[in-house]
């Protein structure tokens, strides 16, 4: 889970993650700040509960416990789609469908809102291919409250079986060199 990043000054930086999604996520960020820097604007994580007008009453922090409680918040299953198999993971239904049943929305409505804003601060994390196209803004909410959209919680040991390509594999030879700096890229 290794991705290479050329600097302008010909440097080349490689940063390893613990698994797909988590790579995918770090290469999706980088290019939406390299097509906002060469856009000439200025590269700036946006709050989701300014922009979308969330009431300062609520605490996604909590919210985020709360649905990850064993007991009383929303399962994390092993679902199959497409030939692949989604481990602790989650449909966008059932996240609108807790939200409804624990009261913290009055409609579904209000659900797309709330956990649209979860996906945007890094609560929720997309899965599978619907779910992530979603969340690149190709859909009218970055979350769906759909069946086939999966989702999951970052700290939660999610993993994707028969998800191999090509492309994952990279050739030794471009990590000869040395190591100037090791460390652990961590995302908010």
């Amino acid at each position: 889970f290794v991705f290479k990043l050329t600097a302008a000054k010909q440097q080349d930086h490689f940063f390893q993650a613990a698994y797909l999604e988590e790579r995918d996520a770090w290469v999706r960020d980088i290019k939406k700040a390299i097509h906002c820097i060469d856009g000439g604007q200025r590269f700036a994580r946006k709050s989701t509960r300014k922009s979308i007008r969330l009431p300062e009453t609520i605490n996604l922090s909590a919210l985020y416990l709360s649905m990850k409680d064993p007991e009383k918040g929303i399962k994390e299953l092993k679902l199959e789609k497409d030939k692949k198999v989604f481990n602790h993971c989650f449909t966008g239904i059932s996240v609108i469908d807790w939200l409804v049943s624990s009261n913290s929305i009055r409609n579904r409505k209000e659900g797309l809102m709330l956990a649209s804003s979860l996906l945007s601060e890094g609560y929720l994390q997309p899965a599978g291919d619907t779910a992530k196209a979603a969340a690149e803004g190709l859909s009218d909410t970055p979350f769906l409250d759909l069946s086939d959209a999966y989702y999951y919680f970052p700290d939660s040991g999610f993993f994707c079986e028969g998800n191999s390509s090509d492309d994952d594999v990279v050739l030794k030879e471009e990590f000869r060199g040395m190591v100037v700096k090791q460390g652990c890229l961590l995302k908010q």
